[in-house]
């Protein structure tokens, strides 16, 4: 005898098993909250098992949720790429969500996404910025930008830019005051501006090569953020060196505001990747992406 099911409610669990609040999961849907614990609990009655454990602080799948969860959405995914396909016999539509990492200035420098918006007018992006790392698809996001070696080995990914490498930099009235590092380890001696990716991390590490060979130097910065504008104001202000992706620094290097430091001392790392699932539907929006960011990579 075949269960009966109000399909119209998966999306609805989908929503709650990845953002595990109900409150949130309405507002990503559009919906009230109690339509959400309505169609839970519905849900819930009809399969007989509960699929969440609810605490007045979260809401977690129990074992039944997490297996409805796996099997469920890489179909549904499946399901609205089919739809979406069929449907966009003009122009590719609908929200795009993309999660990238907030140093990828070839992504996040504004000229990709506005070329991309003019062109495909009828898709919205929602970009979230995050130096958490975490997974894309269970968090509801189609793709992702991050750097090359951060990325998860069953991910399709496409470089948008070549090879990057680190920069430290300073004012011209920093240098002026406190002189020019010779060497990394010189800037023990300096007053350094740290960056850290989130609350309770470590600054970020400040690597160099010499000799083809990597060494970190233990910086104690006397200004940590985790906000690459305040970082930039600090630097710029004459607060002392610093340090991040020579991208970021360029056009400030540019108008002579910064100066590079230890350039000799500066390897290259792998860049920027535009990193999707790999999914037998792939959603004409998410295909317009892929696309575009090819025919970026060959003409910037």
């Amino acid at each position: 005898m075949t269960m009966k099911i109000d399909l119209n409610i998966l999306p609805v669990f989908i929503a709650v098993a990845e953002e595990h609040n109900f409150r949130v999961a309405a507002d990503r849907l559009g919906i009230t909250r109690s339509a959400v614990s309505q169609m839970i609990r519905k849900l819930e009655d009809q399969l007989g098992i509960a699929l969440f454990t609810r605490t007045t602080r979260s809401v977690k799948l129990t074992e039944a949720g997490e297996h409805l969860y796996s099997q469920v959405r890489p179909q549904l995914e499946n399901v609205n790429s089919s739809l979406e396909n069929i449907t966009s016999h003009k122009s590719p539509r609908g929200l795009l969500r993309i999660a990238s990492t907030s140093i990828a200035e070839p992504f996040l420098s504004g000229k990709f996404i506005v070329e991309f918006s003019k062109k495909y007018p009828d898709i919205e992006l929602d970009i979230t910025v995050t130096d958490d790392e975490f997974d894309i698809v269970k968090a509801g996001f189609d793709a992702g930008v991050r750097l090359g070696d951060s990325l998860e080995q069953d991910m399709i990914a496409l470089p948008i830019c070549g090879l990057q490498r680190d920069m430290a930099v300073a004012s011209p009235d920093y240098i002026a005051q406190q002189g020019i590092p010779k060497h990394p380890k010189d800037l023990l001696n300096h007053r350094c501006i740290g960056w850290r990716p989130k609350l309770n991390n470590r600054p970020y590490y400040w690597e160099f090569s010499e000799n083809e060979k990597d060494f970190e130097v233990s910086v104690e910065p006397q200004v940590t953020t985790n906000d690459f504008r305040l970082m930039l104001r600090v630097a710029l202000a004459g607060g002392g060196i610093t340090f991040a992706t020579e991208e970021t620094f360029r056009p400030f290097i540019k108008t002579g505001k910064l100066v590079p430091l230890l350039e000799e001392f500066l390897p290259t790392f792998s860049g920027f990747y535009f990193f999707y699932p790999n999914r037998e539907n792939m959603s004409p929006k998410l295909r317009a992406m892929v696309d575009f960011v090819k025919s970026w990579k060959q003409t910037n």
